[in-house]
C-alpha cells in the first residue's frame, strides 16, 4: 500500500477501473525548448535569412543542413529527442516576408501611411547592405528613467508596435507555416516536435521573456495566434490569454521564464511586476502556468551568482553581464535574477501567504537564433548566424551599445526529461510534474529521489528507479512532515555522458527559511572522484585539469564515470521549509573560446575562459512542515 501511495503522489500511478496502473518513467530524453529560426525578426536581422523551422528540425534529427551564413554543411553531433521551435510572437515572420517580397500591400492594412512604405524600403536596404543589426538595435528599449518602479510604465518604454502597420495577417500565415513544419516532423516514439513561441516582454531592457508550448496538435494550434508582448508586457495578461485560449480550444500550455539573469531584479521578485504584493491567488496562478524555469542557455547561466551565493566556489560560471537595451548600464545582479535566489524567496513567501509562487522545476535550452540547436563546445554555432565563425565572433557592430561578442556566449544548454515515452503528451506530463533537469550541453544521466528511509542497498540495485519511486519522490516532488521520521534522504545516481567527460563531484544544494523568515543556503559535497577529502569547511580540493591549452586535447584520466550517494541532511529542522536540488560537475574540458582561439592562432584564450566544468542542475525536491 505504501508503494501505491508513493506512486500516486509522484503522479506516476493512475486508477483504471478501480485498479492501480503504474507508468514509471524509464526514458531519459534530451531536447531544446527554445530555438529561433528565420521567422524571428532578430534572427533575420542578424544574418539568419534561410534557416527556417524545417532546417531546425532536420538539424535536431541529425541530418546535415546548410548553415545560414557561411553556407557550409553542418550537423549536430548527437541528435535531439525533442524540439520546440519558439519564434518570437512579435513580428513573427514579418521581416522575412517583407524582405522576400511575399508580403502584399493588403497584408499590412490600409497602405495610406507613407511611414510604412519608408519602413519597408529602409528594411530592405538595411538587410541587403549588411546593416540589419543596426535596425535591430533601433527596436530595442532604452534604459529606465525610474529604476525600481514598474518598468512597463517607465516613460522610455515605447514599443514600436505599428512600425510596419497591421501585421496580423502576416503573423497568422507565419504561424500556420511553423505549425505545419512541426506536424511534418513529429514522429511519436522517435522524435517529438512541440508547437510553441516566445512572448518577449522586455520593458526598459528587463528580460521577462517566456517560452510557451503546447503538446496539442496542429489543428488546435491553428485556432489561435501567439500572444506577444506588443499586446501586453505583463505576465498576468499572458496567463489570461492562455486561460481564455484553453477554455475556447482545449489547448494545454506550459510557459517558461528564461534569462532571469538579466531581468534587472523583476523575474523572481517579492512583488508583482506592477509592484503589488504577491497574493496566494497570484502564486497559484503563476505556478499553474509556469511550472518550469530555464536555468542555463547561450546568454549565460541563471543558477546563481557570487553576489547571491558568496560561499559557493562554483557560483561564478558563464556569467553574462549585458542587458538587452540601448544606452547600456552596469550589470547589477540580485537574488531575484537567479534560480537559487528565487527558490529561497519562494519559501519565504510561502511562509507569509501559504503558497509558493516559485516552486518550479528546472531545464536548460539554447536560445539559438541560427536555427541550429548547438550546445556542444566543439560544434557550437553561436547565438546569431553573424557570430557563428571564429573570425566573426567579435563584430564591428554592437548590440544595444555594448560590444556583446560571440566569445561571451555560452554553448548551452539542454533539457533533460524523465518520460514514459517520446511523445508530446508524455513530455508535457514530465514538465507538469517537474521531473526534469538542466545541463549546460552535456548529456550526463542524473536521477534523484527524496525520502525518509531508502533501502541500504538501493544505490547499487538494478531496480534503482523503482525503489526510488516506491520509497520516495523524484526530482520535482514534495515531502511532507506527515512522513517525517528522521532527516530526509536524497538518493542520487549520476552517470557521465558516454561521449564526453568523467564526473568530478555531486553536490546537494539546500535552501531553507527559519522561523524569522531569514533565508539560508548550504552546498554539500556528497560524492566525488579520487582520494580527496573534505576540509573543515566541507570543501574539496579541485579534481585537476587535463586540458592542453595549446592543442585543446584532454583525457579522462581523472574523474569517475559514475557517482552515487545516499545522503541525509545533517542540519534538518522539521519546523523549517526547505528545498534540495543536485548539481553535478564534470571534470574540466575545453570551452569553445579555447578551440576557436587555437584555430585563429591567437593568444589563448582570446576572450572568455579557456576551460569549463560542464554541469547539470536537477529540479528541486521540497520539504513542507
Amino acid at each position: 500500500m505504501k508503494k501505491v501511495q508513493s506512486l500516486l503522489r509522484a503522479g506516476l500511478l493512475t486508477l483504471v477501473g478501480g485498479a492501480a496502473h503504474a507508468e514509471v518513467p524509464t526514458q531519459l530524453l534530451f531536447g531544446d525548448t527554445h530555438l529561433h529560426t528565420s521567422y524571428s525578426f532578430d534572427a533575420y536581422l542578424n544574418k539568419n535569412q534561410t534557416a527556417d523551422p524545417d532546417t531546425a528540425y532536420r538539424w535536431a534529427e541529425g541530418m546535415p543542413v546548410i548553415h545560414p551564413l557561411n553556407r557550409t554543411r553542418v550537423q549536430i553531433g548527437t541528435p535531439l529527442d525533442f524540439l520546440v521551435v519558439s519564434d518570437h510572437a512579435e513580428l513573427m515572420g514579418v521581416i522575412r516576408a517583407m524582405n522576400n517580397d511575399t508580403a502584399v500591400l493588403e497584408d499590412l492594412g490600409v497602405w495610406g501611411n507613407i511611414k510604412r512604405w519608408f519602413s519597408v524600403v529602409i528594411l530592405n536596404r538595411a538587410i541587403s547592405g549588411g546593416s540589419g543589426s543596426k535596425l535591430f538595435n533601433s527596436l530595442l528599449p532604452e534604459k529606465p528613467q525610474n529604476p525600481g518602479t514598474d518598468p512597463v510604465q517607465d516613460p522610455v518604454n515605447v514599443l514600436p508596435t505599428n512600425t510596419f502597420g497591421d501585421t496580423l495577417s502576416l503573423e497568422t500565415t507565419a504561424w500556420s507555416e511553423i505549425v505545419d513544419a512541426a506536424e511534418r516532423h513529429n514522429q511519436p516514439g522517435k522524435f517529438t516536435t512541440l508547437i510553441g513561441w516566445e512572448w518577449s516582454s522586455i520593458p526598459t531592457g528587463a528580460n521577462l521573456h517566456r517560452i510557451v508550448f503546447t503538446p496539442d496538435s496542429g489543428d488546435i494550434a491553428k485556432q489561435f495566434v501567439p500572444y506577444g508582448s506588443d499586446q501586453s508586457q505583463y505576465p498576468e495578461d499572458l496567463w489570461t490569454f492562455l486561460e481564455q485560449t484553453q477554455e475556447r480550444t482545449g489547448a494545454r500550455f506550459v510557459a517558461m521564464p528564461h534569462n532571469s539573469n538579466i531581468s534587472k531584479g523583476y523575474m523572481y521578485a517579492e512583488t508583482t511586476l506592477k509592484g503589488q504584493p504577491i497574493t496566494a491567488d497570484y502564486a497559484k496562478r503563476r505556478m499553474h502556468w509556469e511550472p518550469i524555469s530555464e536555468a542555463t542557455q547561450i546568454k549565460g547561466d541563471s543558477e546563481t551568482h557570487p553576489v547571491v551565493s558568496p560561499d559557493d566556489e562554483f557560483a561564478e560560471f558563464e556569467t553574462y553581464t549585458h542587458y538587452i537595451q540601448q544606452n547600456p548600464e552596469d550589470y547589477k545582479p540580485t537574488a531575484a535574477d537567479y534560480i537559487r535566489g528565487a527558490l529561497k524567496t519562494g519559501l519565504a513567501l510561502e511562509q507569509k501567504i501559504g503558497v509558493n509562487p516559485y516552486q518550479f522545476g528546472i531545464i536548460g535550452s539554447t536560445d539559438s537564433h541560427s536555427g541550429l540547436s548547438s550546445a556542444e563546445e566543439d560544434n557550437f554555432w553561436g547565438k546569431f548566424a553573424r557570430d557563428s565563425m571564429p573570425e566573426t565572433k567579435r563584430s564591428k557592430e554592437s548590440i544595444g551599445g555594448r560590444k556583446v561578442t560571440g566569445w561571451s556566449m555560452s554553448a548551452s544548454g539542454l533539457a533533460g526529461v524523465w518520460s514514459r515515452e517520446n511523445t508530446r503528451d508524455a513530455i508535457f506530463e514530465a514538465f507538469q510534474r517537474k521531473e526534469t533537469y538542466a545541463t549546460t550541453g552535456t548529456r550526463m544521466k542524473v536521477r534523484v529521489f527524496g525520502g525518509w528511509g531508502f533501502d541500504g542497498n538501493a544505490l547499487d540495485a538494478p531496480d534503482f528507479a523503482e525503489l526510488g519511486y516506491s520509497q520516495g519522490v523524484p526530482m520535482g516532488g514534495s515531502l511532507s512532515a506527515a512522513q517525517a521520521t528522521a532527516a530526509p534522504q536524497m538518493m542520487i545516481r549520476a552517470e557521465m555522458d558516454p561521449k564526453n567527460a568523467n564526473l568530478d563531484r555531486v553536490q546537494v544544494i539546500k535552501g531553507w527559511v527559519d522561523s524569522a523568515g531569514t533565508q539560508h543556503e548550504q552546498v554539500y559535497n556528497v560524492a566525488w572522484a579520487g582520494e580527496r577529502s573534505l576540509d573543515s569547511n566541507g570543501k574539496l580540493p579541485p579534481v585537476g585539469n587535463t586540458v592542453d591549452l595549446t592543442t585543446g586535447q584532454w583525457d579522462n584520466s581523472i574523474g569517475e564515470p559514475t557517482l552515487a550517494a545516499l545522503w541525509s541532511d545533517p542540519s534538518f529542522d522539521a519546523s523549517q521549509r526547505a528545498f534540495y536540488y543536485v548539481r553535478v560537475l564534470q571534470i574540466p574540458t575545453p570551452r569553445h573560446s579555447l578551440l576557436d582561439s587555437i584555430a585563429l592562432q591567437t593568444e589563448v584564450p582570446q576572450e572568455g575562459p579557456a576551460t569549463i566544468q560542464e554541469r547539470a542542475y536537477t529540479s528541486p525536491i521540497w520539504y513542507t512542515p
